[in-house]
């Protein structure tokens, strides 16, 4: 295990109607002002913007709103964001929806308190150093964008899409109700469920050596995911699965499973151009890349992909230590095709002709590679998209 310094600052406030409990508590904490961030109805049509405005008001703390955020979140809206947050003098910015909402909410309190634009941090040209107090009000379990120290946005004109991680940028409360989940359409619960698995494979697959304790704990969320993941889509109140799915989706990304141990993070990094060109989900463009991912990238290091199809997937032991591993990739993927996930990109309109620039998209490092497990060269992103296209 590897030295690691862990903190998170996140106070969870989960349950029924806690919701209802934004006021009380943003009080408690000394806000003053508000920009409530949210995106295109839902929030409106189900009623929870109008319970959090009562909320708001019955503890006295004035508010804006900035509407209107779409899935895979660009630049204009932060823009907006921070000219509100300047305008009206706010001290706290609160996300409510999905992570789209979150995601923007993070971007506009890091930029609101730098005087240049605040894409510097995404394009690397800057630290973040600080930012506006964010809340988290979530109305899908996906990204973890509630607790995570992380946050995506696509530049439009460019178009890339490409991400901070500060400890500033988490949430200092999140309020988490299962039941506002209950409403969201069952493919996107679907994607919710491939991305919170990719959030843990990206701390799962790693080089560190003596990290059995977090390796039980992400193959002990895995196997819940996997099991409350279908009921959530067939079973659309069912409260316990919901909890399970919107907890794990937290857990999954607040660094809980990854402290002591090296994180990859290839597979999203490969999966962002295919959101920010052809504006796929992003739980839809990691579940049809994973399975071809950990195909690729199975050789580097057999054992934990055969712990993997033993302990997360369950198949029976192979007569090979590498045909247990593809029986678990296989399983995995049979698993998202149950859930009505797409298994190729030519799903979202992508061709062999689009992919010398979806490679050229990708963030590598100075060394012209990118991620940590087993550090993907273009000419093995491009094989992996290749796959893909099947």
């Amino acid at each position: 295990m590897d030295n690691f310094t862990f903190f998170n600052p996140t106070q969870f406030v989960f349950g029924r109607d806690t919701e209802n409990q934004v006021g009380a508590k943003m009080r408690e904490k000394g806000f003053t002002k508000v920009l409530i961030v949210y995106g295109q109805g839902s929030v409106v049509r189900s009623g929870l913007l109008s319970r959090v405005r009562d909320s708001l008001q019955a503890t006295g703390i004035p508010f804006q709103e900035l509407s209107g955020i779409v899935p895979n979140p660009v630049d204009a809206p932060v823009y907006e964001g921070i000219r509100l947050v300047r305008e009206y003098g706010i001290d706290c910015v609160l996300g409510l929806g999905g992570a789209s909402a979150l995601d923007t909410a993070k971007a506009i309190a890091v930029g609101a308190l730098y005087e240049g634009d605040f894409w510097d941090f995404y394009a690397g040209k800057q630290k973040v150093e600080n930012a506006l107090p964010i809340i988290s009000i979530p109305t899908i379990s996906a990204a973890g964008s509630e607790s995570s120290n992380s946050s995506v946005i696509t530049k439009e004109s460019i178009p890339l899409k490409r991400g901070i991680r500060s400890e500033s940028i988490r949430p200092k409360l999140a309020l988490m109700n299962p039941e506002l989940t209950y409403t969201v359409p069952a493919i996107q619960k679907a994607y919710g469920v491939a991305d919170i698995m990719s959030h843990i494979f990206e701390r799962y697959f790693t080089n560190t050596a003596d990290v059995s304790l977090t390796d039980e704990m992400c193959e002990g969320v895995l196997r819940a995911v996997i099991k409350a993941g279908p009921k959530t889509l067939f079973q659309p109140t069912d409260y316990a699965s919901h909890a399970d799915i919107m907890w794990a989706g937290t857990l999954a990304h607040n660094d809980t499973l990854s402290t002591g141990r090296q994180q990859d993070w290839s597979c999203h990094g490969i999966a962002h151009g295919i959101s920010a060109r052809f504006d796929a989900p992003h739980g839809a463009a990691l579940a049809v890349l994973f399975p071809y991912w950990m195909s690729h990238q199975m050789q580097h290091d057999v054992p934990r992909f055969q712990r993997f199809a033993l302990k997360v997937m369950e198949v029976p032991e192979g007569s090979s230590p590498e045909d247990t591993a593809k029986d678990g990739i296989a399983k995995l993927r049979t698993y998202f095709d149950s859930l009505g996930l797409p298994h190729s990109l030519k799903t979202f309109g992508i061709e062999e002709k689009d992919l010398d620039q979806l490679v050229k998209d990708v963030g590598y490092n100075p060394q012209g590679e990118i991620g940590f497990f087993k550090p993907l060269k273009p000419e093995d992103v491009l094989a992996i998209y290749q796959a893909a296209l099947a």
